[in-house]
This record gives structure tokens, C-alpha cells and sequence, in this order.
């Protein structure tokens, strides 16, 4: 089932110190939980709504991701939601969830739910029932106690047909602040129906709660190792007019001369990944002798590896390459690169080093006869 998604990440965040949708949590900022369960589940598009002047933020924040657009929101929630509709360019009916950054850790069977209860109601939300008892008070004293057999605690996401909540929103009284987008199809008289929430889909709003998310992902995490794997690689120049390197064609007067595009810096940070596992080289998995690599593009053998590690349960962290050579020059290149290997290994920008140097003209670098690279790459294993 094709649906679209929206993200409010456009609060203050006030009552928790500061803006949390940009805070770290389980290492990595509050909005990428987010954005990443609905891709994961096939959301197309994600739109972030966020605040202006935030784009910077949130692509960083982002970064290594696909399929999700940003938009500024307004001075209330209300106004944010009605922003992100107005951002989605799919069919007037299409299925859109729309969810609050602060409950990060959504999961597929919470969205399975919420999709298929579509099918008989207007709208739908997870919800949790209430445990405790409910009390009423004034004054410091108790007035009365409250029955809760029929009350639920209401998360997000909730999930309409675009068309359906946008009618509801317009006729919505200009001059009241619905909590959620429930209670708007609810007034305008629409049927929402209750699925089962997530005890996990805390909303964040306090300083303590971060605390508490903290522990919750790293009692529901598995254990993992930390692996650290090096790799190193060397071509020699030759004629060309260009050259690539760590996945961007640079124009050069030479060309790096192999068997598959030469990439040196791809070539040394998929040894490094391959390394980490202990799981061979990249001759190995590629073998030079084969004619299938012949000037193969060489972001596939970088692939590889990580598909290599995800498939044995683990992630790669962080990656860090070093290109020795005098020429080209690698700094106005550097940022194109570093977000070439981000989108390729799905890291934030900040996980993700390249770096150049000379050989002060010393040794087959530093005479012009070859380029080198080496790298250095952290994996995540379960333990």
C-alpha cells in the first residue's frame, strides 16, 4: 500500500531545553528516527517539516538519505501540519501519516496497522490504553475520580487520506488549537478508528525523557562489537582527461590506469570495510583476472562490502580515506566526495572523512607517477 509521510520537526522544544529535534539520541538526531522508519516502510515522499532558516540542520541531520523534501512550518502545530499537506504532490486521496519527530522510535508493524484499519474509517492512530488510575484535583485536593475503562492515550503517527483531513482542517474554527490531527476529522465528523500504539513511541518533551529513551535503545539494541579495518591502494598514471576518485570524476590531464576505474579511494575504503569483517580483500570478491570488472565503476565494490556487513547484522560507523598525491587538487572536490561515500554507505555527513596530502615530492607520489589512497573504516558487529 503507497502512502506519504510528513514529520513535524518544526517546534522550539522548549519544555526540553532546546530544539530536540536535532539532538542526538542513540547516536544519531531525533528527526532521522523518524524519517527513516517511514522510508524504511515505503513512505513516498517523507516531508520534514521543519523551522525556517533549518534547511542546513536537517540535511546534515539527513544526510546519506533519499526520498524525503523539507518545508518550513508555522507558528503552531496546526499551521506546520497544514504546511506539510500542502507539500505533497501525489493524488488527492493518497494515504499520508503524519507524525511528530518527538516519538523516534517507530516501527513497521505500528504503520502496518494503522494502514489496513484505512480501509473502514476515515482516519486511524495508535493508541495505548490508560493503566493508572485517573484522578481529578483543585486545590492540592482530589475532587473526584475519573473512569477509564474508555480512555486511551493517543501517538503518532495518524493516518487519513490526504483529501480527507485537508477538508476536515478547512472547516476546523480558526480560533481553536486542536492537540492532534484525530480530533480535527473527528469534529468534522469522520470516523477514526483506534489500532495498537507502542509503548515505545514515547513522546519527548522533558529533559528526563531523553534519559529514558537513551536506556530503552540501548537495553533493546544488541549488544554489538567495534571493529576497526584499514585498507591501502595504489595506480599509476596514465593518459586521460579525467580522473575518479572516491566516487567523483575530477577532469585531469591523466587517468589512473586498472582494471575497473581505478578508484583509488574507493578501492582502499572497501578494503578497509572487507578488513573490519575479515572477510578478504577486494581481489577476492573481485578478482582482477575477471573481464566482468573491466572498467566497472568501482562505487560497486564499495556496495558490496556494506551489504556484506548488514548482512551479518552490523553497520558501518564512521570512515575515514586519505588520498596521496600532488596533483589533482582533492579540496574543492572534497565535499562532493564526502557526500558521494555518505549517500553510498547511508551515514551523516559528520561520519564521513576525506582528506588529501603530498609526499613533499618524495617517492612515486611526489614524481608524478602514481596516486595513492589509504582508509580507514569503523564497523558495528553484534557481539
Amino acid at each position: 500500500m503507497t502512502f506519504a509521510g510528513i514529520v513535524v520537526a518544526a517546534g522550539t522544544g522548549s519544555r526540553a531545553g532546546g530544539a530536540k529535534q536535532w539532538r542526538q539520541l542513540g547516536g544519531k538526531p531525533i528527526v532521522r528516527w523518524s524519517v527513516e522508519a517511514l522510508l524504511q516502510a515505503g513512505a513516498a515522499p517523507v516531508v520534514v517539516v521543519i523551522p525556517s532558516g533549518a534547511q542546513d540542520q536537517l540535511a546534515e541531520a539527513l544526510s546519506g538519505l533519499s526520498g524525503w523534501a523539507a518545508v518550513s512550518g508555522g507558528e503552531t502545530r496546526a499551521l506546520s501540519v497544514q504546511a506539510g499537506l500542502a507539500a505533497l504532490t501525489g493524488p488527492a486521496d493518497q494515504i499520508v501519516l503524519i507524525h511528530d519527530a518527538a516519538r523516534p522510535m517507530l516501527t513497521g508493524p505500528v504503520i502496518d496497522r494503522l494502514l489496513n484499519a484505512l480501509t473502514d474509517a476515515d482516519g486511524a492512530i495508535p493508541a495505548l490504553p490508560v493503566p493508572d488510575t485517573l484522578k481529578r484535583g483543585h486545590g492540592g485536593a482530589i475532587t473526584d475520580t475519573v473512569d477509564r475503562a474508555e480512555l486511551w492515550r493517543a501517538q503518532t503517527p495518524q493516518a487519513f487520506r490526504a483529501d480527507r483531513l485537508a477538508r476536515a482542517w478547512a472547516n476546523w474554527p480558526g480560533d481553536e488549537a486542536p492537540t492532534d490531527d484525530a480530533a480535527v476529522v473527528e469534529r468534522d465528523g469522520g470516523r477514526v478508528a483506534l489500532v495498537q500504539g507502542d509503548a515505545r513511541l514515547m513522546k519527548l518533551t522533558f529533559p528526563e525523557d531523553f534519559a529514558m529513551a537513551e536506556a530503552l535503545i540501548a537495553q533493546t539494541t544488541p549488544r554489538m562489537q567495534t571493529r576497526v579495518g584499514t585498507g591501502f591502494d595504489v595506480h599509476r598514471w596514465g593518459p586521460g582527461t579525467s580522473v575518479w576518485l572516491c566516487g567523483v570524476e575530477i577532469a585531469h590531464d591523466q587517468t589512473l590506469i586498472g582494471h575497473s576505474d581505478a578508484d583509488a579511494g574507493l578501492h582502499a575504503l572497501t578494503d578497509a570495510i572487507l578488513g573490519a569483517l575479515g572477510d578478504g580483500d577486494i581481489g577476492d570478491h573481485f578478482p582482477p583476472t575477471d573481464p566482468k570488472w573491466k572498467g566497472a565503476a568501482s562505487d560497486q565494490f564499495l556496495i558490496h562490502a556494506v551489504e556484506r556487513v548488514a548482512a551479518r547484522g552490523g553497520r558501518v560507523v564512521h570512515v575515514d580515506v586519505t588520498l596521496i598525491c600532488e596533483q589533482p587538487k582533492v579540496k574543492p572536490h572534497r565535499l562532493a566526495m564526502r557526500e558521494r561515500l555518505a549517500a553510498i554507505l547511508n551515514l551523516p555527513l559528520d561520519a564521513v572523512s576525506v582528506k588529501a596530502t603530498t609526499t613533499e615530492a618524495l617517492g612515486f607520489t611526489g614524481r608524478g607517477e602514481g596516486l595513492a589512497a589509504q582508509a580507514a573504516a569503523t564497523v558495528e558487529l553484534p557481539a
